[in-house]
């Protein structure tokens, strides 16, 4: 029975970061469902949900600002979650007919702020930036070309990490965005993503829906627009540049947070993890005038987005299993503990994770006095990350939320 338990979850592992990306790699080359883009210009409300953000929002305000799109298309909305330093002062300095500051109190965190702001927002397309967030000259024109294509009503852009002179770190992806950037081109091509960045993303006006203070609007939203029947996918073109989290607890912070909300997010929208077509009705795009000719005159019934089977598979293998692998890693551990003396295989593979483990744990330490690996930097995140799940699953049982934020930490 051992043996069965070790080998099942060493399965469970590989399919959760093998086995899923090769089957939706695989899936998307027969059902290839490339999103038709269009230069096109709809009117954009920037939403960005601040709490004391004096250091950050005067750079990111005037770099939406210069972004190359219609002047008279784009309004910005900043929401103060009752911040109590000087940002407030700072939007205020901006021109109040292309910058307009909204208070929240008492704060309630960003969910609330964007389901306060998104009735007063103007524009047809919401995009939703972090403070801190610094697009791509073209970024806007790149995510809103997709919205050309009447099944798309959700789009997310690529966020690279830069140093503080804003240059890339590397190619600006780590080797765990690389691999989410594969998994979303691919899952774009048969039909939606399940996972987006947040800090650039865009969403139809008409598809909005309020959500509760505690939900994850990075996470709820889009599985929204997808109960609707419309596809989220990804947009790679449009780039966003954000400072890396230098601190490891900073990091695991972040990285709890997101995975507690994204828990409760799954559990709010569970009934697209069962396998059936939504009830909603769907939306109509916006104006005509805006999409091609030929996606405008499409039936209805083309804006489905894909079937319901497939997308609960995603969630399922994309999500639910990779916020549990935490629970295979530590079976695997435990049973190949028991096995040590069946064999000199598993006295081996015993070994093999020990070392990798250990190495998790040296990576930081060794990065101080100048040693650096990528294979110990991916040891190192691979354990972040299920600790991190471990560390917020806990909390998801104990039913506890986190719905306001601190700026750079987790």
């Amino acid at each position: 029975m051992t043996v069965i338990i070790f080998w099942t979850s060493i399965l469970f592992i590989f399919y959760i970061y093998a086995g899923y990306p090769l089957t939706v790699f695989i899936l998307s080359r027969f059902l290839n469902r490339c999103v038709r883009k269009s230069a096109i210009c709809p009117s954009v409300s920037i939403l960005i949900a601040a709490y004391n953000e004096e250091d950050n929002i005067e750079a990111t305000i005037r770099n939406m600002l210069h972004l190359d799109y219609p002047v008279d298309k784009i309004e910005i909305i900043v929401i103060s979650d009752e911040s109590t330093d000087g940002t407030e002062d700072i939007v205020k300095q901006f021109d109040s007919s292309k910058v307009r500051l909204l208070r929240q109190e008492p704060r309630a965190g960003k969910t609330s702020a964007l389901n306060m702001a998104v009735p007063k927002a103007k524009g047809e397309i919401l995009v939703f930036s972090d403070a801190n967030s610094i697009y791509a000259k073209d970024a806007l024109h790149h995510l809103v070309s997709n919205f050309a294509d009447p099944t798309v009503g959700y789009v997310t852009g690529k966020m690279i990490y830069v140093n503080p002179d804003g240059s890339p770190i590397g190619d600006g992806c780590s080797a765990y965005m690389k691999y989410e950037n594969f998994l979303r081109e691919a899952e774009t091509k048969v039909g939606s993503i399940v996972g987006v960045d947040g800090g650039i993303d865009a969403v139809r006006k008409e598809l909005y829906r309020s959500m509760n203070p505690d939900q994850l609007p990075d996470f709820v939203l889009p599985l929204m627009v997808v109960d609707q029947g419309y596809r989220v996918v990804y947009e790679p073109a449009a780039i966003l540049k954000e400072p890396a989290l230098k601190a490891p607890r900073d990091e695991y912070r972040m990285r709890v947070r997101v995975s507690l909300r994204a828990l409760w997010a799954l559990w709010d929208m569970r009934h697209l993890l069962i396998a059936r077509r939504s009830q909603h009705s769907h939306v109509h795009p916006f104006t005509r005038s805006h999409v091609p000719n030929s996606a405008a005159s499409q039936p209805p019934s083309f804006l489905a987005s894909q079937p319901p089977s497939l997308y609960a598979y995603q969630l399922w293998s994309h999500k639910v299993l990779r916020y549990l692998a935490f629970v295979f890693l530590i079976v695997a551990y435990l049973s190949n503990m028991m096995l040590w003396h069946a064999s000199l295989g598993y006295k081996t593979l015993f070994v093999v994770q020990n070392i990798f483990y250990l190495a998790a744990l040296a990576a930081p330490i060794l990065e101080i006095y100048g040693f650096k690996s990528r294979v110990l930097y991916l040891s190192n995140y691979f354990t972040l990350l299920n600790a991190a799940s471990a560390h917020a699953f806990i909390k998801f049982l104990l039913r506890q939320k986190m719905i306001t934020w601190t700026p750079r930490k987790g």
